[in-house]
C-alpha cells in the first residue's frame, strides 16, 4: 500500500498573508509541518502542493532549497490541485495535511494509516471533538478521483473532502475513536490569524523548541497554561461557503 502525504500550502491568506513561512522556533511553520509529516511511519512521499500564483514562488523556492517534493496547481480549485498532485505522485492512500497546522500529530497519522487496512476503506473518520489543528485526513486515491469527478459545487472545489462528508453513503468509511488527549475542542493550535501565530510562538518559547514535540505534550502545556491558550481562544474558524 503506497502512501503519499500531500500538504496544502500557499502564501495567500485573507487573515494572515505569508503565514506558512513565518518564523517558528528555529525554523518556520512550513518546516515544522513538513518535518513532522516525515515522521509518519510507512509513508512513501511527502509533497507540498502549492498554487501556480507568483506569490507561491517562495514556497517552491523553499521546497527546492530543502529537497522537498512539490506540486503547483490551481489557487482556488484546491480539489483539482490535490487530484493532479496525486496523479503526479501516485499512491493508494493519501494523507491530507494543511500547512497552517505546525504541530500536526504524526503519531495519530501513523495509527490511522494502519487502520486503512491495505486499502479496504475510502476514508478514516475520527470520532470525537478534537483540538483544532491536530487532525489529519486519510482517504484512498479512488475516493479522491470520485470526488474530483462528482464534486462540482464551489465548496467541494475549495474543501478537498467536503463532498465525501456530504454524501457518505457513496464511500466506505471506518470510524476510529480519537485519543482522549486530543479531545479538547476548546483548544486551537492552527494558524489563521495573528493571535494564532502569537499562541504557537509561545508554545515554542515556553514549552519546547523541539519541532517533534508530541501533540500530547502540547495539549498538556496548554491545559497547564491557560493564559497562553487564551491568546487565540476567541478566534472563530471561517465557515464553509
Amino acid at each position: 500500500m503506497k502512501t503519499t502525504v500531500i500538504i496544502q500550502a500557499r502564501m495567500g491568506s485573507s487573515r494572515l498573508p505569508g503565514k506558512i513561512l513565518k518564523p517558528l522556533g528555529d525554523s518556520s511553520i512550513l518546516d515544522y509541518v513538513v518535518s513532522r509529516c516525515q515522521m509518519i511511519e510507512q509513508i512513501d512521499t511527502v509533497v507540498v502542493a502549492t498554487s501556480d500564483q507568483p506569490a507561491d514562488d517562495q514556497v517552491q523556492d523553499w521546497c527546492k532549497h530543502n529537497g522537498i517534493s512539490y506540486f503547483r496547481g490551481s489557487e482556488h480549485d484546491v480539489l483539482a490541485r490535490y487530484y493532479n498532485c496525486a496523479k503526479q505522485y501516485p499512491a493508494d492512500v493519501i494523507i491530507r495535511v494543511t500547512a497552517d497546522c505546525p504541530f500536526v500529530d504524526y503519531h495519530l497519522a501513523t495509527k490511522l494509516l494502519a487502520e486503512m487496512d491495505h486499502n479496504r476503506f475510502d476514508y478514516i473518520k475520527l470520532a470525537g471533538e478534537l483540538v483544532r489543528g491536530f487532525n489529519v485526513e486519510l482517504f484512498s486515491y479512488r475516493a479522491l478521483s470520485y470526488i474530483f469527478k462528482h464534486g462540482h459545487q464551489e465548496r467541494h472545489r475549495e474543501h478537498v473532502t467536503y463532498y465525501g462528508y456530504e454524501y457518505p453513503e457513496q464511500f466506505k468509511y471506518k470510524t476510529v475513536q480519537a485519543p482522549s488527549y486530543l479531545c479538547h475542542p476548546e483548544l486551537r493550535v492552527t494558524v489563521d490569524t495573528i493571535e494564532d501565530y502569537q499562541m504557537v510562538e509561545q508554545i515554542t518559547r515556553q514549552c519546547t523548541t523541539n519541532k517533534y514535540v508530541s501533540s500530547e505534550e502540547v495539549v498538556a502545556f496548554l491545559l497547564a497554561n491557560p493564559k497562553v491558550a487564551s491568546i487565540n481562544a476567541h478566534v472563530k474558524q471561517k465557515p464553509v461557503r
